[in-house]
């Protein structure tokens, strides 16, 4: 892959000489899609630290904002879908129009924060969303709360096994450096907790903490609940989001519905998703693979297995948090 090809959140054409010079003192690290710089105690890629930076400096939030995060590969495109979902179904829309999940691909209809709205800009122009306002990030907690700054903005967070991050990143990264590429120098800096918003499990922390201290702000979702039990936790998102199904929707099949709309089956099986790209030319098919629970007992060994659980259950001792 040339540098031309390299997805831009990547690369370090787009650094201010005040980030040039933060980075020049910041611990670094090279993997196979490029540098790495540790920032107030995550790993980003050069641009895409510019897009923290610049979300930090000109972010200005709105009460009814919501922000979906999430660790990369961890249910994201789902999360999103189920929302432009829980949303669209109280508008007014007559049975003739398209749906938007119909017509475009999840994350173009919801943005992310540090590699999309703000990785050129510190201001750019939100005038295209309408209240309320739905953004995403990979970026950890305690980044996003100084430009929040105390506001009502709700927060979504879905974590997934870890186990199942790591397959998911495998193949996602395949598919961005167009090639099948080695499993293990991935898992071995997954396990290292250097990668981009890593440490995973540090990231995971930050959410879990911040909703023990306001439920209210911050929604800790489970992937592999939201597999289980979908019905349940689709109503609890809708809860969350301030728009609960009423007793005529379920009534209806509301939730069915849209759980079926949001399906990895008909997702995947849309003409948007099967042939459409990204602005980085990164087809939209690669947000959808298997969606599956337990998949990595087919790609980890046993000892890769057994390392990775050691870490979690070292890290998260303490925390309440278990899986």
């Amino acid at each position: 892959m040339n540098e031309k090809e390299i997805p831009p959140q990547f690369r370090e054409d787009n650094l201010s000489e005040e980030t040039k010079t933060l980075i020049s003192s910041l611990p670094s690290y090279k993997d196979s899609l490029g540098n790495l710089y540790n920032y107030r105690e995550c790993w980003y890629y050069p641009n895409t630290l510019q897009g923290v930076l610049n979300f930090e400096r000109g972010f200005e939030p709105q009460k009814t904002d919501i922000i979906l995060a999430s660790y990369p590969k961890s249910g994201t495109t789902w999360l999103k879908a189920l929302t432009i979902a829980l949303f669209e179904r109280l508008k007014n829309r007559s049975s003739d129009d398209l749906h938007p999940l119909q017509s475009h691909n999840p994350h173009g209809i919801v943005p992310v924060l540090e590699i999309g709205l703000y990785l050129k800009t510190s201001t750019p122009d939100l005038t295209r969303f309408s209240t309320p306002r739905v953004f995403s990030t990979h970026m950890p907690f305690h980044t996003l709360q100084l430009p929040l700054k105390d506001t009502p903005c709700k927060i979504v967070y879905v974590c997934r096994n870890v186990k199942d991050v790591l397959v998911s990143l495998w193949y996602f990264k395949c598919v961005q450096l167009q090639k099948k590429v080695d499993m293990e120098p991935l898992f071995e800096s997954l396990c290292e907790g250097v990668g981009s918003c890593g440490p995973i499990w540090e990231h995971v922390l930050s959410y879990w903490r911040g909703c023990l201290e306001d439920p209210k702000q911050v929604l800790f979702m489970r992937y592999e609940e939201m597999k289980s039990e979908p019905c349940a936790q689709v109503k609890r998102l809708a809860e969350f989001l301030g728009c609960p199904f009423t007793e005529e929707e379920e009534e209806e099949g509301s939730v069915d519905k849209i759980l079926e709309l949001c399906s990895l089956r008909n997702l995947s099986g849309l003409e948007i998703n099967k042939s459409g790209k990204n602005l980085n030319n990164l087809p939209y098919s690669a947000f959808f693979r298997k969606g599956e629970v337990g998949d990595f007992k087919n790609h980890l060994t046993p000892e890769m297995e057994n390392k990775i659980d050691m870490i979690i259950q070292e890290k998260y001792k303490g925390s309440g948090l278990k899986f």
